[in-house]
């Protein structure tokens, strides 16, 4: 997996980050934050422009997130429950607290949409009920693209930064992010075995 961020962003340059921005929100675990850290770590090698790499981050992240909002948008809420009666473990959710979502995008929908651009797992799924409310279109890429923005900028200068501190940085590149992506999978698998519904399906 790391060699392969590495690669594609060596390989494609800003194209490459495209890429990967997008398929981390549409195929989870390649996190966002190895992929801006290597891109802000290639700034400050100088073979990256910081402004440039966040917008065509940016751009990445709005379009995988537009992927979900499209499937949200066509599954609809109430076809969503029988599978999440049957498959909810996976998701570590159950329909109560679908529900609850579902009343909270109605009143909250842009705020929630910004705030959890901020979430790791959220930022990515927040998009399905955003489109099953069919929340609308237009506000949902701004406040996606806003709270996205001010993330990825943030982690790409965090990258940057660390590339002037360390010379050598490269040598420690790819274990750290074997790391990163390591204990997302592991925070996933604790939540999955340790989940137990609040209501049983119906």
């Amino acid at each position: 997996m790391t060699d392969f961020i590495l690669n594609l962003i060596h390989s494609w340059g800003y194209a490459g980050i495209f890429i990967l921005m997008f398929l981390e929100n549409v195929f989870p675990p390649i996190p966002s934050e190895v992929i801006m850290g290597l891109g802000g770590i290639a700034v400050a090698q100088g073979r990256f422009d910081f402004w440039t790499l966040v917008a065509v981050a940016v751009a990445g992240t709005t379009a995988g997130n537009w992927i979900w909002y499209a499937i949200g948008r066509w599954i609809g809420y109430e076809r969503l429950k029988p599978f999440i009666d049957r498959h909810g473990r996976w998701l570590t959710l159950d329909w109560a607290e679908v529900e609850k979502m579902h009343h909270a995008f109605l009143k909250y929908g842009p705020a929630i949409v910004f705030v959890a651009r901020f979430m790791p797992v959220a930022r990515t799924m927040v998009s399905l009920p955003a489109g099953m409310v069919r929340m609308n279109q237009l506000k949902f890429l701004i406040w996606t693209a806003a709270g996205s923005t001010i993330w990825i900028a943030a982690l790409a200068g965090a990258g940057s930064w660390f590339g002037k501190q360390f010379a050598n940085l490269d040598a420690f590149v790819g274990p750290l992010a074997l790391v990163a992506i390591g204990s997302l999978i592991a925070v996933y698998i604790y939540r999955v075995i340790t989940w137990k519904p609040k209501t049983k399906g119906k």
